[in-house]
């Protein structure tokens, strides 16, 4: 019987790798997908309220190879060569998902929920935040944690391999032999990455944490401050070794709370946003000098304030500035959101240390996470 004859060694160790490289290259997609959607994830209520759960579930869009799809309306397209397209007509348009009036007859676009762990989220959120205007102080040092890249070598974990400098080995040992090309990747030709984790010194600093939780603060308003605050409470602790954080809550009187209290907890009343700001500054005089701390303040509220409190907050905000290295006020604009006193009166603070962010939907969370940890920050309000 004549033909060709396929023989499969059970040496050829790429064939064994086949699985592995699909599964690394499916979580690699995975991983781009959801830091692609960070700004949308990050605010997930399945996150936020995950009880201490190791892994959580996103929801990303599926992730489809490019393939041909048939047309079954035959709607008009460009692109036909000869045909009869002139400049100016649409190409292709993007069916609109779950638009128009009455049911739609359009596919939908399909979700699925892949696993991370939090930790792995966290470090996606974290990769350029840190604390901005860190000054040297007298107080003993606070430790961040980096991982410094030292060597490379032929053995280690699946994770750690080095695809650039296994490619080169491959490429390199077929080149030698008279072959060139990239082809029958052996156990040899694997590079992995090797690190330290190492540690940078820094001053000892303190964040203060103040949210409005009076009656005008609504669950849509409470739950993005509260998101916002749960990732600034897990970045400083996951990227500095001993941060200091005080939780501050107001209405028309500030009081300091327990980290549950601060997330569970709501109020009701009037607004007198000048409260949390004198209890900030109180607080500060009697537990952490200026000389010895780096000292941020980070206020969200609705921007709904006592008309008569305004001017006082803005004086207040100014004492602030002369001790902390950061100053940061974040306004979140509610489904029922009206005029804002608070930022009208805040535009007259010129200090760069003062950052102002606008929060209108849950997307917002991330961008302001960003803005305020940045580590050379755009202090312009939105």
């Amino acid at each position: 019987m004549s033909g060709t004859c396929l023989i499969i060694s059970r040496e050829d160790w790429s064939l064994h790798r086949k699985g592995e490289i699909d599964r690394q290259r499916h979580q690699e997609k995975v991983r781009e997908a959801i830091k692609k959607n960070l700004a949308d994830i990050v605010s997930e209520e399945s996150i936020i309220l995950h009880d201490g759960r190791k892994v959580i579930k996103v929801p990303i869009r599926s992730l489809e190879e490019f393939h041909f799809r048939f047309d079954a309306g035959r709607q008009k397209h460009g692109g036909q060569g000869d045909g009869k397209s002139k400049q100016g007509d649409v190409i292709y348009s993007e069916p609109q998902q779950g638009k128009g009036r009455g049911a739609g007859d359009e596919p939908g676009v399909d979700y699925y929920e892949a696993d991370i762990t939090v930790d792995e989220l966290a470090e996606m959120i974290f990769e350029d935040l840190g604390l901005p205007n860190l000054e040297q102080k007298k107080k003993p040092e606070i430790a961040s944690e980096s991982v410094e890249f030292r060597d490379i070598r032929k053995k280690g974990i699946t994770g750690n391999i080095d695809r650039r400098r296994t490619i080169k080995e491959v490429i390199k040992r077929n080149a030698m032999k008279g072959k060139p090309g990239l082809y029958g990747i052996t156990p040899e030709d694997l590079r992995f990455k090797t690190w330290d984790l190492t540690y940078k010194y820094e001053s000892n600093a303190v964040v203060l944490a103040m949210m409005d939780t009076s009656g005008s603060m609504g669950p849509f308003e409470k739950y993005i401050a509260r998101s916002f605050f749960f990732w600034m409470v897990r970045f400083l602790r996951t990227k500095y070794n001993n941060v200091q954080i005080v939780f501050l809550a107001h209405h028309t009187e500030a009081r300091e709370t327990s980290e549950e209290e601060f997330f569970t907890k709501g109020a009701s009343g009037g607004t007198r946003c000048s409260s949390v700001y004198k209890l900030a500054l109180e607080v500060i005089k009697k537990r952490y000098s200026p000389q010895d701390y780096n000292i941020y303040a980070f206020h969200f509220s609705d921007g709904d304030n006592l008309a008569s409190d305004n001017e006082n907050c803005v004086k207040l905000i100014n004492e602030l500035l002369k001790v902390c290295n950061m100053v940061g006020y974040g306004e979140i604009e509610g489904p029922y959101y009206y005029a804002s006193t608070l930022r009208n009166v805040y535009k007259r603070i010129n200090d760069p240390k003062f950052t102002v962010v606008i929060i209108r939907d849950k997307s917002g969370v991330y961008p302001a996470l960003k803005k305020f940890f940045a580590q050379i920050p755009d202090r312009q309000a939105n």
